[in-house]
């Protein structure tokens, strides 16, 4: 029987230059948010390290690891779906963001390398080049609950329509982004793009951001949001650390579909969004 209700949780983490500490403080947030009846839990980008391009390479692990195999503890000891952020991850020589989910077995289900990678300019404001020493993955990532069926992407992919249009029409009701926009992009475009991945698909879209550290190389603009397939915030975190919660309801996700039937009048005729096979 497949729930019409469940409870979804987001971790605004403050994430520091100390990974044991890093990892005790989602350990102990994890468990809170399960402790409130949350049924899939989602952590924000880089979570057990600072984000940064200088940082990346010595944070690395490769997957297991020793942060997800505390992930691997956590989903299981709390019974929950734990979409884990994402971490710098090694494997053959280069590095990878990637977010791993694991059942509530503790089992790894699914891997998500960050397929866009945040290479902008915005001249006087923020610079940043992950492929200086990031590779980008190359797989759309969905993972089946017994709730409903959940697409993934990292940060910079929100901005791209055409993934989330590809996981709305594959059946995922919802969409999980953690990411870590700065103090330029953030106020601009962070809630806006959730908005707008919303509405298009009609689905949740639900962001995890790191919490606001201002001594931070890179500053976190917070604000970690859940949407609903209406495009209005159903909850939604301040710059700090915090644990927000949302009921995503299948049932209102349906009615929305029902009212305005824009699947069924797509113009499949005239255009098309499809999956090139790797």
């Amino acid at each position: 029987m497949v729930l019409e209700k469940f409870r979804l949780a987001v971790v605004q983490l403050q994430v520091t230059s100390v990974k044991a500490d890093n990892l005790s403080r989602a350990r102990r947030l994890v468990k809170e948010a399960a402790g409130q009846g949350s049924k899939v839990v989602l952590l924000p980008e880089c979570f057990n390290s600072p984000y940064g391009t200088g940082f990346f390479a010595s944070y690395a692990e490769r997957i297991p690891g020793e942060s997800t195999q505390m992930l691997s503890e956590i989903a299981k000891e709390n019974k929950v779906y734990l979409v884990g952020g994402s971490i710098p991850e090694e494997d053959g020589g280069k590095l990878y963001n990637s977010c791993t989910v694991f059942n509530p077995d503790g089992e790894l289900i699914l891997k998500h390398r960050k397929i866009h990678l945040f290479d902008i300019s915005v001249p006087g404001k923020i610079h940043f080049q992950e492929s200086e020493t990031l590779s980008p993955g190359n797989s759309l990532s969905m993972f089946e609950t017994p709730f409903c069926k959940i697409g993934v992407g990292i940060c910079y992919d929100i901005r791209f329509a055409e993934l989330a249009q590809l996981y709305s029409r594959k059946g995922c009701q919802l969409l999980v982004y953690p990411g870590a926009f700065n103090m330029t992009t953030g106020p601009a475009h962070w809630e806006l793009l959730q908005r707008g991945r919303a509405v298009d698909n009609q689905v949740y879209v639900a962001t995890a951001s790191p919490a606001r550290d201002e001594t931070a190389s890179y500053v976190a603009w917070g604000h970690s949001t859940v949407v609903s397939p209406w495009g209005e915030v159903v909850s939604k975190a301040g710059p700090e650390e915090a644990v927000i919660y949302a009921d995503i309801d299948l049932q209102y996700l349906a009615d929305i579909r029902q009212q305005i039937p824009i699947t069924s009048q797509r113009r499949g005729d005239l255009y098309t969004v499809t999956e090139v096979k790797l």
